[in-house]
């Protein structure tokens, strides 16, 4: 099954890109002592962070302000048993600058849930890791697609 596969990891320029195409990525952070992952939403900024935008009373502001947090987001097809992977880990910080909060309403990612007190929540790329799942054909070449 998997012994017909290729993984490699993938370098931080390849792992962004990947990260941007994405259209929904899950936020893991500590919530009660306990993990806690929650798909969402989000845009990839200018300097390489992630942006996620919720409501400004939201438990996920309060359990993710100021502290280490991983984002995740791959691609996989099931039949030809290929994909990505792309995890992000770094501080998070909620957007308090009103014109960085006023760009971001502009250009960022827009909320699932409409919400009058949203805010941006920023994650920090500090440490970016991908790796690449590739198909090998019979005679063990890679797939080139």
């Amino acid at each position: 099954m998997f012994g017909n596969n290729r993984l490699r990891a993938l370098d931080r320029r390849e792992s962004m890109r990947l990260l941007a195409k994405a259209p929904v990525g899950r936020i893991v952070y500590t919530r009660q002592a306990l993990p806690a992952v929650l798909p969402v939403n989000f845009a990839v900024d200018t300097d390489g962070s992630v942006v996620l935008r919720t409501a400004a009373d939201s438990d996920l502001v309060r359990a993710v302000d100021g502290v280490v947090v991983a984002f995740e987001v791959d691609d996989y097809d099931a039949e030809a048993q290929t994909g990505w992977s792309v995890v992000v880990t770094g501080r998070a910080d909620v957007v308090t600058d009103p014109a960085e909060h006023e760009r971001l309403a502009r250009t960022g990612p827009r909320s699932w849930v409409a919400s009058r007190n949203g805010v941006f929540v920023r994650i920090h790329s500090e440490i970016v890791t991908g790796r690449d799942i590739a198909a090998v054909a019979e005679d063990g070449a890679g797939d080139a697609s």
